[in-house]
């Protein structure tokens, strides 16, 4: 039996999982994440249009692509929770996490955000040092920085004091001053999230496989030294898992094309059923 709802938005009994699928980073496609799409996946995967000559976009133009990526998405988690299914979005970058609240506030769900990152993603264009969007877009969640993306898919800003930043460890001396102007929760060791008292209602979880130490998940583009041990990733997932009160779950994968020999999927996917199961 799925998942009922009541108007506030709690979750109110176990959710059938529904994997949704965008097998792009920002606007490009992944052709190396389709194959973790399983029959009763969905696969977001609109027709974006990438000009031959391959230049630099400007982020006028990507930020467009992306809004029709994320627009689907979006649709897309509303249509599960409205089944009474729980969304997971499998993703090549963060930015996508911005349609998955798009859909859970037309869901009527307010969650409480997880979010497990070896990054901040709280830059804006005047902290960045970069200009990097796959950098921004919590800061984009919470009302900071450029709309665009937000506004593409009609998202309202995300309270700073709903969010729990876990396991962040590589900041821009910037992301570090928006930070700590913020009421965003920040538990940089994830062995302190396992001690922390919870707010009440339902929870999002935000998990960018990028948080993992390198020792254990190689394959990726940002990669960041330090990290939490698998153990402790795992203690901290089966607290989630064993609340029953995860709404919705959104993964930014590893780099498919780093990863030769596999390892970095098989250890990012088994944390991913953990925290569902």
């Amino acid at each position: 039996m799925g998942a009922q709802t009541q108007a506030d938005g709690e979750v109110t009994s176990s959710m059938r999982n529904r994997f949704i699928l965008t097998p792009f980073f920002l606007d490009e496609p992944m052709p190396g994440l389709e194959s973790l799409g399983e029959e009763d996946w969905r696969l977001n995967l609109p027709s974006i249009t990438i000009p031959a000559a391959r230049k630099e976009p400007s982020t006028v133009e990507r930020q467009h692509r992306m809004s029709q990526i994320h627009r689907r998405l979006a649709d897309a988690v509303k249509k599960a929770l409205d089944a009474g299914e729980r969304p997971v979005s499998v993703a090549g970058d963060c930015c996508t996490a911005i349609p998955v609240l798009a859909g859970l506030q037309r869901a009527g769900v307010s969650p409480l955000l997880v979010w497990f990152d070896a990054h901040g993603d709280f830059n804006t264009w005047q902290t960045t040092p970069s200009g990097f969007l796959g950098g921004m877009p919590l800061a984009m969640l919470t009302g900071r920085g450029d709309m665009t993306l937000c506004e593409a898919v009609g998202l309202q800003a995300f309270p700073d004091e709903r969010v729990l930043l876990v396991g962040a460890r590589d900041l821009d001396p910037g992301e570090i001053t928006n930070l700590e102007g913020s009421e965003v929760v920040q538990l940089p060791k994830v062995k302190k999230f396992t001690r922390y008292r919870l707010p009440t209602g339902p929870i999002w979880v935000h998990f960018d496989t990028d948080v993992l130490r390198l020792s254990d998940a190689p394959a990726m583009n940002y990669p960041a030294k330090g990290g939490p041990s698998l153990k402790e990733l795992r203690k901290a997932f089966d607290r989630l898992a064993g609340s029953g009160r995860l709404a919705a779950v959104s993964m930014s994968t590893w780099n498919p094309e780093l990863d030769s020999d596999g390892a970095s999927r098989e250890v990012c996917m088994d944390l991913l059923g953990r925290l569902l199961s």
